[in-house]
Order: structure tokens, then C-alpha cells, then sequence
């Protein structure tokens, strides 16, 4: 069963060490719940992205929140590079799980099945796999001559999204983003905000079902509008690229980055 809770009550249901999913920028980023979890002193997080991260990741970083982290790349798009990322990457303050986009849907996928691995190609030759233990080169068992390799399943403790909303029975609205959709089948838990919360069922519009993920997945719901702010939310609001400019800037250093976080604290 779906709780309804408040956004602060969610913030204190998301406790430290665990292993935290998150959307792409754009997708079903809630930096807003970033914030409360960073002002709430969160630490030791695994993050991992699905399949790249953005200014939330990069928030979480230079807030020290995080000492895994698993991706395929972190980045804020036009705006540059994501410099608390770089600069934990310099001075190894992250553990860093380096993968592609492919293998960390691959992982969800297994994770989503119930399977502990899932077969992959384009790995073999590549120096990823000096730097993953946890993925193992293996004979095809139907083909002897054929390498390959498997990609051990990723099951996030919590998966934290926005989205557009959810209805009072617990049915989340996702639209076309698939790779969310997989992120939470394969999460123990997943926690939405939602920008409206509706009073009819969204999977009785054949025309939206496809899109909603049921409320059989979702742990727990609370309403937060504008909570993807700055980096916009899919089909409701855009990506504000000045401000993620700014961020972007303020943040090339740890003083201009607390300045920022302080700064805009009340802002959405």
C-alpha cells in the first residue's frame, strides 16, 4: 500500500548508507528533495544514476553526501561540466563504479527480473572491466568460440523521482520514460514527488496506461510542485538554463558552491 506522506516526512524516511537511485535530469530529478536530504545531513550514499547524472548528483557530491558512485557519466549538458563531480574524481573522495548507459540498464534489468546477472556486448576490449570486478567475461553456453560479458544486477534500496502525478490510489504518471519505469521495477523501494496529485485513477485512461507506473511499485507519495527545479520536468515545465548556468559556476569552487546551496535555499 502507497503512503501519502509530506516531503519533509519522506526526506526522514531516506536514511544514510544506502544504495540511492536517480533519475536523469529532466526526467524525474527532484533537486528541491535533493536539498532537504542534503540539509538533513544525509551521508554514505551509493548513488546510482539511470543511466547518467546531472545537477543533483552534483549536489549531493559537494554536499559529501556520497562515497559510491555508479553511472555512465555526470554531466549539467550545455552548461559544462559538473564540477564537484570533477573535483571528487581528482582528490578520490568518491568511489567511482564507471559503466555505460547499456550495462547500467542491463544491471536494472536483472535486478527488475530477479536475476542475479544479464549478458552484454560492447564491453569486451574496453578498460571498464579493469575496473569492475563485479562484471566477469563468460563463455556463451550455447556457443564455446563466443565471449561475453555479465553485468551483476543493480537493486537500489530507494529510488527518489518526480513526476508529473500521481492519483489517490498510488498510480504514478511516467510517461514515455521507460528507463524510470525500470528504475523503480528494479528498486526495493521507490519514493515519488509529484507536482498534483489526482482523484481518479490514472490507469483507467487507456490513452495514459501505458505510462503509469502502479502503485504496487511505489513505497510512499507526496505532493511537491516545482520540486525538478531548475532542471525541469518533462511535459509540465522546462529546463531553467540560467540557473543551472549559475550553479554551474558557483560551483567551480567548494566556497562558491556552500554560497550557492545557502543562497538558494528557498528558491523553487
Amino acid at each position: 500500500m502507497t503512503d501519502f506522506v509530506s516531503p519533509e516526512t519522506m526526506v526522514q524516511m531516506i536514511p544514510s548508507g544506502i544504495k540511492l537511485g536517480l533519475a536523469p535530469d529532466g526526467a524525474g530529478s527532484c533537486p528541491a528533495m535533493i536539498r532537504l536530504l542534503i540539509e538533513r545531513g544525509i551521508r554514505d550514499l551509493h548513488v546510482v544514476c539511470a543511466p547518467i547524472g546531472g545537477m543533483q548528483v552534483d549536489m549531493l557530491i559537494g554536499a559529501g553526501a556520497v562515497a559510491v558512485l555508479e553511472t555512465s557519466a555526470v554531466s549539467l549538458g550545455e552548461a559544462g561540466g559538473a564540477p564537484c563531480f570533477a573535483r571528487a574524481i581528482r582528490s578520490g573522495e568518491l568511489r567511482m563504479l564507471d559503466a555505460t548507459c547499456p550495462a547500467v540498464f542491463a544491471g536494472l534489468t536483472a535486478a527488475a527480473k530477479g536475476v542475479p546477472f544479464m549478458p552484454i556486448r560492447g564491453i569486451i576490449g574496453s578498460d571498464l572491466l579493469k575496473n569492475r570486478p563485479d562484471w566477469k567475461v563468460t563463455t556463451n553456453p550455447f556457443d564455446d568460440s563466443d565471449k561475453i560479458v555479465v553485468v551483476s544486477a543493480i537493486q537500489p534500496d530507494i529510488t527518489l523521482i518526480h513526476a508529473p502525478e500521481a492519483d489517490r490510489f498510488g498510480n504514478v504518471r511516467l510517461g514515455r520514460r521507460r528507463e524510470i519505469m525500470l528504475l523503480a521495477h528494479a528498486s526495493k523501494k521507490t519514493f515519488v514527488t509529484v507536482e498534483r496529485i489526482s482523484e481518479t485513477s490514472l490507469l483507467d485512461d487507456e490513452k495514459l496506461a501505458a505510462g503509469v507506473l502502479p502503485a504496487m511499485y511505489v513505497s510512499a507519495v507526496a505532493e511537491y510542485r516545482n520540486a525538478a527545479w531548475p532542471t525541469g520536468l518533462s511535459t509540465e515545465y522546462d529546463l531553467d538554463a540560467r540557473e543551472v548556468g549559475n550553479y554551474a559556476r558557483a560551483a567551480r569552487s567548494p566556497e562558491g558552491f556552500r554560497t550557492y546551496m545557502i543562497g538558494t535555499r528557498n528558491v523553487a
